[in-house]
């Protein structure tokens, strides 16, 4: 069994799961040409590890000092399975079964390759080919330092768990109690039971400094304000996760306040922020506020320290579009729990009809940041996007065609989601639907439109040094969670066709750039790899005085525009894209957590543990 840091023992034992390695059954990869290999499965436990079994010309070469980039979480049996090898003179790699120290593959390395974001030469081994449960060490003569890995058939439930649990441990408005949060206990804070209303969100029935209840909902971020614009792709995208894979997180167990009734836990988890969104809708109009936030961002200090006034801020189209399709989606949802949550269905699926009236009404109503106020602003110009996946939700929910015509299906060019591109959303629910809607629903389009966006992201890997469909535009603020996000589309597609298994492949290679197969050695999950980040800008982490980070954060990740290089007293260590992280707290730029950069990392990982066979 692999070594797995006291962190991701500790969230292990918190969430009831099994921290082992991975495993699975299918078919075996193609990979691309670029890392075309040859290799060979051992029949035999001759051949040995040691030093000495190396060639004699490696003696008289120089020693690589750089490491091999390798998912540090492990694999499941019939995965992909690449590393990425600094381009040394060797041209085969071989695998050692540690259980016995045996040579279980040998192969040859893809041809050396510039990959540009990083500026590094590398090369690519395959090996595909281990498919047997167990821990390994991948070698390269010329490279100082062996690789090791796991396979097993749960290689990713406790990521899985992990990265769940995150949005219990930035729940708002509760204490987090020792039986559900170990060490991460702590008390309750902005329990939100008196929120004014400001000045930009004033009405009649509703004046300046009028006092509304909105308790719960999760931490956006590594501040303590809550968004409803972010909020909704992050609700979504979990719902989204339910839906495609609903019987795996029935069985799963996070040991969060809920867990001992009988819903899933993750359905526990969506609510406790539905719930906040409820309260964020104006009952008199249907309209719903932008944000509820002090006015300006706290110190890092615990939630319950933090006790300046909190206010919701204004009203915007984009606002009540984001709630009405995430509601419109949660609708359906629990549905199916009717009996333990009476009439919560029937709530959301109101609320969303009420706002998106509200939105149609008042179509561009956008954002304006107000003097007094100075947290984050989630300004979007064009809702038009949001127009689309909010009458998708209510359309898939109510079966009403006159929704469906508001899609426009025509117009929608999809393209990787992001909270402020959200059409795409709309199109994993369609295409996810397809056998359910009426007979408005263009679905051979449908299919063909999500297949087109997955095929393009398949081609931008395929040539890539790294082997990963990422290119220096891509390292951006939350690099993560885009790279997360195109893997999203690609395992969305495999699910209306599981033929094309070069889009699980794909989205295989993105989450191992995530946890480890990166220019930066760094799995960005916090408590889960072998190198993870310490100093993640979250005020719980670094306000707690509990050495290390949280688990089951995921950081933002390299960010070539590096914003808050002048507010960090430690220098960036590069200025190359791929390499612009800097695991410091100072680093809201690279270092930061947020709601919808772990949602993606929920759904990849769960649908990487069920989809791969």
């Amino acid at each position: 069994m692999r070594t797995i840091s006291t962190i991701s023992l500790l969230i292990c034992c918190l969430a009831n799961v099994s921290c082992g390695g991975g495993g699975g059954s299918g078919s075996s990869p193609k990979p691309p040409s670029s890392a075309a290999v040859s290799s060979s499965v051992a029949t035999t436990s001759s051949q040995s590890s040691s030093p000495a079994s190396s060639s004699a010309a490696t003696s008289s070469a120089a020693i690589s000092q750089a490491l091999i980039k390798i998912n540090q979480i492990g694999f499941k049996p019939n995965s992909q399975k690449w590393a990425v090898i600094p381009a040394v003179a060797a041209t085969t790699f071989r695998v050692i079964n540690k259980s016995d120290n045996s040579t279980a593959l040998t192969g040859n390395l893809s041809a050396a390759a510039t990959w540009v974001p990083a500026q590094e030469s590398v090369k690519l081994a395959d090996f595909s080919a281990i498919t047997t449960a167990g821990s390994y060490e991948l070698q390269v003569d010329g490279v100082e330092k062996a690789a090791e890995f796991t396979v097993s058939d749960n290689a990713y439930e406790a990521l899985n768990a992990g990265a769940v649990k995150a949005f219990y441990f930035n729940r708002a408005s509760t204490e987090l109690l020792e039986a559900h949060a170990g060490v991460y206990k702590r008390a309750a804070g902005h329990m939100d039971d008196k929120v004014y209303i400001h000045a930009s969100a004033k009405s009649a029935l509703r004046p300046e400094r009028s006092v509304i209840a909105a308790p719960k909902g999760w931490y956006d971020a590594g501040d303590y304000n809550l968004y409803i614009v972010n909020s909704g792709i992050s609700t979504y995208t979990l719902l989204a996760a339910y839906e495609s894979f609903g019987d795996y997180f029935k069985h799963q167990h996070l040991n969060i306040p809920e867990s001992d009734d009988d819903v899933p836990d993750l359905l526990n988890e969506i609510r406790w922020n539905l719930e906040w969104m409820l309260a964020m809708q104006d009952p008199n109009d249907g309209g719903v506020y932008h944000k509820l936030t002090s006015k300006n961002f706290s110190g890092f200090v615990m939630p319950a320290s933090d006790v300046s006034d909190r206010y919701v801020v204004q009203k915007t189209t984009a606002a009540a579009l984001n709630f009405a399709a995430t509601l419109a989606a949660a609708s359906r949802v629990y549905a199916e729990y009717e009996t333990q949550f009476p009439g919560f269905s029937a709530t959301l699926l109101t609320a969303a009809k009420t706002a998106y009236d509200w939105a149609k009404a008042n179509p561009r109503i956008y954002y304006t940041q107000p003097a007094d106020i100075s947290t984050g602003t989630y300004g979007d110009g064009d809702v038009s996007d949001e127009f689309m996946w909010a009458a998708a939700e209510l359309y898939i929910t109510t079966k009403i065609d006159s929704y469906y015509t508001d899609v426009n299906l025509a117009n929608l060019t999809p393209d990787v989601p992001w909270w402020g591109g959200v059409k795409t959303l709309g199109l994993f629910s369609l295409a996810r639907h397809s056998a359910e809607l009426t007979a408005v629903a263009e679905t051979a389009i449908i299919k063909t439109k999500l297949d087109n966006l997955a095929t393009t992201i398949v081609n931008k890997g395929s040539s890539s040094a790294y082997g990963v469909a990422i290119n220096t535009g891509d390292f951006n603020w939350g690099s993560n969670s885009g790279i997360l996000n195109h893997a999203w589309v690609l395992l969305e597609a495999y699910q209306r066709d599981k033929s094309k298994t070069a889009y699980l492949n794909a989205a295989q290679s993105l989450l191992d750039y995530v946890v480890g197969r990166n220019p930066t050695d760094y799995s960005f999950v916090t408590g889960f790899g072998k190198k993870t980040p310490q100093n993640i800008h979250h005020r719980p982490s670094g306000a707690d005085g509990i050495p290390g980070a949280i688990p089951g954060f995921l950081a933002g990740g390299a960010n070539a525009g590096q914003e808050d290089k002048s507010s960090c007293s430690k220098p960036y260590p590069s200025t190359l894209a791929a390499k612009s992280y800097l695991d410091e707290e100072c680093s809201y730029a690279s270092n930061e957590i947020a709601i919808n950069w772990n949602a993606p990392l929920v759904y990849v990982s769960a649908a990487l543990q069920v989809l791969t066979e």
